[in-house]
């Protein structure tokens, strides 16, 4: 899994726009302020949003053993 998700510590039954809106305010301005970082933020939220999946996915899958 994603550490910078895990960073979040959000749990898997949130929504994904509160995973986006609290990695958005995790960011420095400054980062924020950067436009060729653009790209960049866009690759960093689609792996965060792919993490949040997998935690969902995992949480929901009946426990194995």
């Amino acid at each position: 899994m994603c550490p910078a998700y895990q960073d979040l510590g959000l749990p898997p039954e949130v929504s994904n726009l509160t995973v986006l809106r609290t990695a958005i305010r995790r960011l420095h301005p400054d980062t924020l302020a950067v436009r060729s970082w653009r790209a960049a933020r866009k690759r960093y939220y689609r792996d965060l949003l792919s993490a949040h999946q997998a935690a969902r996915d995992q949480a929901l899958s009946p426990q194995q053993g």
